[in-house]
C-alpha cells in the first residue's frame, strides 16, 4: 500500500509540473545563478567545485545548489528542460519522502499520505519547482526530510554514535543548499515533543523519571543532543549575514516598525493562501509602512488566537503546538524582521513550513471528526476533492512560468500597483527590442516612484538603443545620484559618454562600475568596455590588458575574444601583433557565434592574413561580405578594401599611432 502511495504521490507532481519542461529559463536570477554564469556552465569540474565553495551568488552562499546547476549544465548544457526535469524529480522524491516519514512516525496511514499530497500539489509549492533558480528549495528539501529520517534512526538506538553523525552530516549539507532550514534543530525539539513523545515531564522528589516514562529525557538534555546542530546553524547564519551585507545593510534602514507589521500580515497572508491561494505572484511589493491599522490588528489578532489554542489545547491535542510552531518557526528567517530583498514575502519560502501547518490542520480535522457517521467517507472525499482542487490551480499557477513575459504580467495583473513588476516586464520587451513596449512599461514603473534607480537605468538604456546617447546620459546620471553602488548604471553612463565622444569620463563611471560588483560576467563586460575605450585613445596596452582581463573572467565573452583578435592582427605596431594567437581568438569567437557573425568573420579574415593564410583570409572576408546581417556600407567598403590587399598577399594594418 505504501508503495502505491509513492506512486501516486509521483504522479500528482507530473501532472502539476511535467508540463514546466517545455518553459524557457526567466530572466529572475536565473542568469546570474545559471544561464548567463560561466563557471556554471562550464559543468562539473574540480575548479568549479572549488569556485561553489567560495563564491556567493546573487548574497546567496549555497555551494551544494551550485554545483548541482553545474551538474545539470554538464549533462544537459542550455536546454531548460534537463534543469526543470531535475527540479521536477528533486520534488517528488522529497514528497514521497515526507509520507514515509510521517507513517515512520506517527503510525496514521492516511493522515500522512494526505499531508505529503498537499506538500507535493498545493500552487504555494509551483515557485519552488517551476523556478530554475528555487533548486535551492527543492535540493534543501530533501536533505531536511533525510535529516529527519537519521534523527528518528538516530532516536531509535541514540547510544550508535554513527546515526548522529549522520543527522550532522545531512543538516550540513542542507544548510550548503539554502540556509533557511536553519531552524531544523528547533524542528527536532518538536518532534521530541510530538511524535516521538521524548519530552520528560519534571523529576519527582526522588530525582528519578517515574517508571512509566523512562524512554523519555528532560529538555536541556534534549537541548543539549541538539548542540552540534545549533552552532551550525550559528555558522551558516554568520556566513550568510557575510554573503548578504551589502543588500541587508541598506534594507535594514528601512524602520523596524515596518518590518515588524510586515512580518505580521504576511505570515497570516501565507494563512490565507494556504486556504485559498489565489492571485498567487512571483513578486509582492513591500508595503513600507503603507499597511492600514485594521489590517495589521487583523493578522495579529489572528496569529494570537491561533498560538493560545494551540497551546491550549497541548494535551488533547500536541500536534496541533508541534505543527504550528513548525510553521512560525521555519517562517522566521525569511519573514523579513531582517530585510534581505524588497519584497513582502514569497510563495517559496513556505515550502518547507507549510508542512508543519498542513500536519496540524490534517490532524485536528482528523480527530474532530472522529464521532461522526460515515467519518471515513466524508474525510476521504473532502480529501480527494481538495487534492484535485489543488493540482488544477498548481497546474494553472504553473502555467505563468512559460517565460518572463507571462511571469512578470501575472505578476503585475495581482499585484498593481508595483514598480517593480513594471520594470522587469519593460527590461524583458527591452531585451527583446520592443521599445515601445519597453518605455511604457518603465515610465509607469517612474509614475509608482520616481526615484527607482532601476527604472530610470532601463529608461537609459532605451534611448540608448534608440540612437539617442545623450537623453540617455540624463537618465542613468539619476540612477547613479539615487544610487552610486548601482554598478549597471555606472557602467551604462560610461558606455553613454564614450558614445558622445566623452572617452575620459566614460572611462572614470567604467572603473567605478567595477569597484562596485563582484558577479563575473558583468565584470567581464565591463573589462571588454574598458579595453573599447583605451584602444580609441590609441593606448593599444591598457586596451589588451583590459581585452585579456575580461576574456580570464569570461573565457567564451565572444566581445572580447573578437576585439582582442583584430588588435593582435591589425595592430599597426608589429611588436604587438601576433598572427597565430589572433586565429585562435577568432576561431574561437567564430564557433561561440555561430560562425555567421560578418563582424567575427572580418576579423578572423584579418586575423588568417597575418597569420600569413590568405587563400583562407580571402574566403572568409568573402563569406563576411556576402551575410545578410551586414548592414554597414562602410563594413562593406572595409572588406572590399581587405579582399584587394589579400589578393596580393598583403596582410591588413590600421594607420594610427599608438599612445603610451
Amino acid at each position: 500500500m505504501a508503495a502505491s502511495v509513492c506512486c501516486f504521490l509521483a504522479v500528482m507532481v507530473w501532472a502539476v509540473f511535467g508540463h514546466t519542461l517545455g518553459f524557457e529559463f526567466v530572466d529572475y536570477d536565473d542568469p546570474m545563478n545559471v544561464s548567463e554564469n560561466p563557471e556554471v556552465l562550464s559543468g562539473l569540474s574540480w575548479q568549479g567545485v572549488g569556485w561553489a565553495f567560495t563564491h556567493s551568488q546573487v548574497g546567496h552562499w549555497d555551494p551544494l545548489t551550485t554545483i548541482s546547476h553545474m551538474m545539470d549544465c554538464q549533462f544537459y548544457g542550455l536546454d531548460p528542460a534537463g534543469h526543470h526535469l531535475t527540479n521536477v524529480i528533486l520534488h517528488a522524491v522529497s514528497a514521497m519522502l515526507l509520507f514515509l516519514l510521517l507513517r515512520e512516525m506517527t503510525s496514521a496511514f492516511w493522515r500522512s499520505a494526505f499531508v505529503a499530497a498537499v506538500f507535493a500539489v498545493h500552487p504555494l509549492r509551483v515557485e519552488s519547482v517551476a523556478w530554475i533558480t528555487e533548486r535551492k528549495d527543492v535540493l534543501s528539501g530533501l536533505f531536511f526530510l533525510l535529516t529527519l529520517w537519521a534523527y528518528v534512526w538516530h532516536v531509535r538506538k541514540p547510544g550508535a554514535r554513527v546515526r548522529y553523525l549522520a543527522v550532522v552530516g545531512l543538516f550540513a549539507a542542507g544548510l550548503m543548499c539554502k540556509a533557511m532550514i536553519v531552524t531544523l534543530p528547533a524542528v527536532l525539539l518538536l518532534l521530541d515533543y510530538w511524535p516521538l513523545r521524548r519530552i520528560a515531564p519534571p523529576v519527582n522528589a526522588s530525582g528519578r523519571l517515574p517508571p512509566q516514562m523512562t524512554g523519555t529525557r528532560p529538555f536541556l538534555l534534549l537541548v543539549r543532543e541538539k548542540i552540534p546542530l545549533f552552532v551550525l546553524s550559528a555558522a551558516s547564519a554568520v556566513v550568510q549575514m557575510i554573503s548578504a551585507k551589502a543588500m541587508i545593510a541598506t534594507l535594514d534602514k528601512w524602520p523596524l516598525s515596518w518590518r515588524l507589521e510586515n512580518a505580521v500580515v504576511s505570515a497570516a497572508a501565507y494563512l490565507g493562501d494556504t486556504l485559498w491561494p489565489a492571485g498567487l505572484a512571483v513578486y509582492y511589493p513591500h508595503p513600507r509602512g503603507g499597511l492600514p491599522g485594521w489590517e495589521i490588528a487583523a493578522a495579529a489578532l489572528l496569529l494570537v488566537l491561533a498560538s493560545a489554542a494551540a497551546w491550549a489545547s497541548r494535551r488533547e491535542y500536541p500536534y496541533f503546538l508541534t505543527g504550528w510552531l513548525w510553521f512560525l518557526g521555519m517562517l522566521a528567517p525569511v519573514i523579513g524582521i531582517v530585510q534581505s530583498g524588497t519584497l513582502a514575502r514569497a510563495d517559496r519560502y513556505t515550502y518547507l513550513p507549510h508542512i508543519g501547518l498542513s500536519l496540524a490542520l490534517a490532524w485536528l480535522a482528523a480527530d474532530l471528526c472522529a464521532g461522526l457517521r460515515l467519518r471515513r467517507w466524508v474525510l476521504g472525499g473532502a480529501a480527494a476533492a481538495a487534492i484535485m482542487a489543488m493540482i488544477w490551480r498548481a497546474n494553472v499557477q504553473a502555467s505563468y512560468w512559460r517565460n518572463s513575459s507571462t511571469l512578470w504580467s501575472h505578476a503585475l495583473a495581482c499585484t498593481e500597483p508595483n514598480e517593480v513588476t513594471h520594470g522587469n516586464l519593460g527590461h524583458y520587451f527591452l531585451e527583446h527590442g520592443q521599445l515601445d513596449e519597453a518605455e511604457g512599461h518603465i515610465r509607469k514603473a517612474l509614475e509608482i516612484k520616481p526615484n527607482a534607480e532601476r527604472a530610470h537605468n532601463n529608461l537609459g538604456m532605451c534611448y540608448l538603443a534608440r540612437g539617442k546617447p545623450a537623453e540617455s546620459i540624463v537618465h542613468f546620471q539619476r540612477a547613479v545620484e539615487i544610487n552610486p553602488r548601482f554598478a549597471q548604471a555606472q557602467s551604462n553612463l560610461g558606455s553613454a559618454l564614450l558614445a558622445t565622444g566623452r572617452t575620459d569620463e566614460a572611462i572614470a563611471h567604467y572603473l567605478t562600475a567595477l569597484e562596485g560588483t563582484h558577479e563575473r560576467p558583468f565584470r567581464a563586460g565591463i573589462e571588454n568596455n574598458l579595453g573599447g575605450a583605451f584602444l580609441l585613445k590609441r593606448q593599444v596596452g591598457e586596451a589588451v590588458a583590459h581585452f585579456e582581463k575580461a576574456i580570464e573572467m569570461e573565457p567564451r565573452k565572444v566581445q572580447a575574444l573578437k576585439s582582442l583578435a583584430w588588435v593582435l592582427a591589425t595592430c599597426p605596431e608589429a611588436a604587438l601583433r601576433n598572427g597565430a594567437r589572433a586565429v585562435a581568438l577568432a576561431e574561437r569567437a567564430n564557433q561561440l557565434s555561430g560562425g555567421g557573425d560578418p563582424l567575427v568573420l572580418g576579423t578572423l579574415s584579418a586575423a588568417y592574413a597575418e597569420a600569413g593564410r590568405f587563400p583562407e583570409a580571402m574566403e572568409t572576408a568573402g563569406k563576411a561580405l556576402r551575410s545578410t546581417d551586414l548592414k554597414s556600407d562602410s563594413a562593406a567598403d572595409l572588406l572590399r578594401s581587405q579582399i584587394r590587399l589579400y589578393q596580393t598577399k598583403t596582410p591588413f594594418h590600421e594607420a594610427y599611432e599608438i599612445k603610451p
